[in-house]
């Protein structure tokens, strides 16, 4: 029997279970919770009560059809690796779940997790979905709503507690995707600066581009001044890099112990590049 202090834990069988379980005030949704772990080292309380959604059959399905992509909240960064393998236009989010962070935590960390942790400003799957314009599956006192990335990013702090996050959609279309990432030995294992880039073409010219930034400041955003350029001109990565150089004061860097902002900033036109190169060599795979 728990103790005053220890948090309570519900495990549901599905997701109106879970649901139910959410409408009690002060409680909240933990998945692989390796974030929520971690809260002791952030000086922060733990909940009083959590619900245990990584079981759940509907929330850990990945269904890979021609047209798009479902991945449930509750799938692990392994799953996703495994399950989205050989897919070109997918390449990006795959990357993302396959390198980041350590085989363990791959192992227990789920998509939705790294989505909903807002406060945690290295998410490497929430770049990669941002790059690839992907859609949010909710449910916000049970009413079911699906909306665009960013937005999510943007309200995700401030919804109600009685709301949960059921899965990510993906439109598949022709499109090369990159995702790349710079590791710094003393951060461990999170990103100095991620880019992932997804680029569809038309001859040749480019036809949409899609960069996402992350780790650089506290969210991941949009790297709408390389888009712009290479939306009106080929994409080189020589050219690639040297437009980055000129397009870094979007961004402000944010500070840490591991590394300073101004150092975030500067290693992104060497990512880009190699994001570049990344999808070059994926063009020349497949002429």
């Amino acid at each position: 029997m728990p103790t005053i202090n220890e948090p309570q834990l519900y495990v549901p069988k599905s997701v109106e279970d879970a649901l139910a379980a959410l409408d009690d005030s002060g409680t909240r949704v933990i998945a692989g919770a390796t974030w929520i772990l971690r809260s002791t080292l952030r000086r922060e309380a733990f909940g009083p009560r959590y619900v245990a959604i990584g079981e759940i059959p509907e929330l850990k399905a990945i269904d890979v059809r021609e047209d798009a992509v479902r991945i449930g909240a509750a799938a692990t960064h392994t799953e996703i690796a495994d399950r989205l393998q050989g897919f070109a236009d997918l390449k990006s989010i795959r990357d993302a779940a396959a390198k980041s962070a350590n085989p363990a935590i791959r192992g227990v960390a789920t998509i939705g997790g790294n989505l909903c942790a807002f406060d945690f400003p290295a998410p490497d799957l929430t770049t990669a979905l941002l790059s690839l314009s992907a859609e949010i599956e909710l449910t916000i006192d049970r009413r079911p709503v699906r909306i665009s990335i960013e937005r999510f990013l943007q309200i995700r702090s401030e919804l109600p507690a009685a709301s949960l996050l059921r899965a990510v959609h993906i439109e598949r279309t022709v499109r090369h995707t990159a995702h790349v990432r710079l590791p710094l030995r003393v951060a461990g294992d999170y990103p100095v600066a991620i880019v992932s880039l997804s680029v569809s073409p038309a001859d040749a010219k480019v036809r949409s581009v899609v960069a996402a930034i992350g780790s650089v400041e506290n969210t991941p955003s949009r790297w709408t001044m390389v888009e712009q350029y290479f939306l009106e001109n080929p994409l080189d990565n020589e050219v690639a890099k040297t437009v980055a150089l000129g397009c870094v004061d979007q961004f402000n860097g944010r500070d840490s112990a591991e590394a300073p902002g101004w150092y975030r900033t500067s290693v992104l036109p060497v990512l880009l590049q190699r994001a570049v190169i990344d999808i070059e060599n994926q063009r020349q795979t497949n002429c």
